[in-house]
């Protein structure tokens, strides 16, 4: 891991320290998750605009955490649509299907975006 990666894996890690001080950490367990498993990025960041939707009274330090693991949060969901859409294929829908379930026009839209989520995933995935 290069001094860049070490950085920025101690910044990530700041926001969500930052984030569960703030109250996150007493959020109650999704039904998915481990005893002891952390809040993903996703739900830290919506914790922070929740926390945050009063713009008079929003803590500066808890709204630049949450907008520090944007990113993070934005990788999570790549990873759960594509295995969304690797589970529909898998359990016999069809691309006609998945488009529509997708709001898309048309099956090789819905192949387009599996392809470009997929590429995504796999770029993030060669950056670790």
């Amino acid at each position: 891991m290069t001094t860049d990666d070490q950085t920025h894996a101690a910044e990530l890690d700041s926001a969500r320290t930052t984030l569960n001080r703030a109250g996150a950490a007493r959020l109650e367990r999704r039904p998915w998750e481990q005893p002891g498993q952390p809040h993903s990025d996703g739900d830290l960041v919506r914790f922070a605009a929740w926390v945050c939707r009063d713009p008079n009274g929003a803590d500066p330090t808890v709204l630049s955490a949450g907008l520090r693991l944007l990113s993070s949060a934005r990788v999570e969901l790549d990873q759960i649509e594509a295995g969304l859409l690797f589970a529909a294929r898998g359990s016999g829908l069809t691309w006609p299907h998945i488009a529509e379930a997708l709001g898309l026009g048309s099956a090789q839209a819905a192949q387009q975006r599996l392809n470009r989520v997929v590429s995504r995933v796999g770029d993030r995935d060669a950056e670790d």
